[in-house]
């Protein structure tokens, strides 16, 4: 490609479709689409402190969550610190490291705010105590993001329960799971998935792991299923494949995919990296898993045929063993599938159906440390590092850059977009980012 932008510089390495559900709102991490992009938001472009900032307020407590937008609604979740502090109890994990100590009991809150202004509607506290271990530096004790339907919405704090309130506040169910004991002691994260009446978790760590469904109206487990699994943080994504919704799950072990009515187990593929982060997408029949942690992998799953261990068959349509995404999870728009190398500021952008690099791996001058996931809207991405700096390219094959936007915040979050606005949930702020002069398409 010729002329790369300054913020855009081409690597050189050799590195070995838009999804057709509704876009109503922002209603779980990842989008309505499940891929990272929203499909008829057209929020801003450029954006500062004291530009294109519709509202910005305060967000108490910490958490990595995202947030989730229904309507005039947007929910959060948050973990509280309060009371005495205690003498630092540290991890009894094996290996523990550069983890964050519990010193504090904990509130695990729910919150509800008005999308026009972020000011807050109502505020449920779902759970206190102190909690059994605390989490990474890097991450929060509230990282899984909440899910709402129009009617519910739900939220989930792992070892500190799963809650289904309705969009008043009221808690229509709960559930304890029981307690996670993560790698190292780094922490939860997994979201939960949605799809129709079926609510699916996956609870992978260093004890029994399992996979299992509820239904969504009642709490009611619907099944559920031991895995041979060490710790993942990787959410659960529903592919309705020829009328079989299947959950796709990554694991250290393997990918796996389950029949979301029974659990059975339809096909499976091994070939991932230990210490899973990054959430599966699928689109145009495919599934797109990828790890980089002691290995590198990436797997294109092609799912006509797919049925039990498809392990280096043709059933994997192609496969990356370098420049493979850690912490972010892939985005796949308009054909391309995007994803970052582990966590840094290096995007690659390929052809989804057939692995080609188009334009392949570039270096994302200005961005640092990436830990959210990029989205995408209105033929543009955006790209959202732990410093406060968004940088903005076109989406395709021969991206170019846009903007480079600074907040005073730091952001783990992965953005929401709804309408003309994005929302960016930072350490100390949530901020809706819209142009000043023009107004809301919703």
């Amino acid at each position: 490609m010729s002329g790369w932008p300054s913020l855009l510089l081409p690597l050189m390495l050799p590195l070995a479709a838009d999804h057709t559900a509704g876009d109503t709102g922002w209603p779980q991490w990842r989008g309505s689409t499940g891929t990272g992009a929203a499909l008829t938001a057209d929020p801003p472009v450029s954006w500062s402190e004291s530009e294109n900032v519709r509202w910005k307020v305060p967000v108490p407590g910490r958490g990595h969550s995202t947030p989730v937008i229904w309507g005039d609604r947007i929910f959060l979740t948050t973990a509280e610190a309060f009371g005495p502090k205690l003498p630092p109890r540290r991890s009894g994990a094996p290996g523990a490291h550069d983890n964050l100590p519990v010193t504090q009991r904990h509130r695990f809150v729910l919150l509800c705010l008005d999308r026009s202004d972020g000011k807050r509607l109502w505020r449920r506290e779902l759970h206190a105590g102190l909690p059994h271990e605390g989490a990474h530096t890097t991450a929060s004790l509230a990282s899984a993001s909440p899910l709402v339907d129009g009617q519910h919405v739900f939220a989930f704090f792992g070892s500190y329960g799963l809650y289904c309130l309705d969009l008043d506040g009221k808690l229509i169910w709960s559930k304890q799971l029981g307690r996670m004991h993560s790698k190292h002691g780094h922490g939860e994260g997994a979201s939960p998935a949605l799809f129709r009446q079926t609510l699916v978790v996956n609870w992978d760590h260093e004890g029994q792991s399992f996979v299992a469904a509820f239904d969504k109206a009642t709490g009611q487990q619907r099944w559920r299923k031991e895995r041979d699994e060490v710790t993942s943080w990787a959410t659960p994504i529903v592919v309705d494949h020829d009328g079989r919704p299947q959950a796709v799950i990554c694991g250290t072990d393997r990918v796996r995919s389950y029949d979301l009515a029974t659990g059975e187990v339809i096909w499976q593929c091994g070939g991932m990296s230990a210490n899973i982060v990054a959430t599966p997408v699928a689109g145009e029949g495919m599934v797109f898993a990828g790890s980089s942690y002691e290995k590198r992998a990436l797997l294109a799953i092609r799912l006509d045929g797919a049925e039990g261990d498809i392990t280096a068959t043709k059933q994997v349509a192609w496969q990356r063993f370098r420049g493979t995404p850690y912490v972010p999870s892939p985005l796949l728009y308009r054909g391309g599938l995007y994803f970052l190398t582990h966590y840094q500021g290096i995007l690659t952008r390929v052809d989804a159906q057939t692995g080609n690099d188009a334009p392949g791996a570039f270096r994302l001058s200005g961005i640092g440390n990436v830990y959210a996931s990029p989205v995408a809207a209105a033929g543009r991405v955006y790209i959202t590092d732990q410093y406060g700096t968004t940088l903005v390219i076109t989406a395709g094959a021969e991206p170019h850059a846009l903007a480079l936007n600074s907040l005073d915040d730091s952001f783990s979050a992965s953005a929401a977009l709804v309408g003309d606005e994005m929302f960016l949930r930072g350490a100390r702020f949530l901020y809706c980012l819209a142009e000043e002069d023009r107004p809301d398409t919703d």
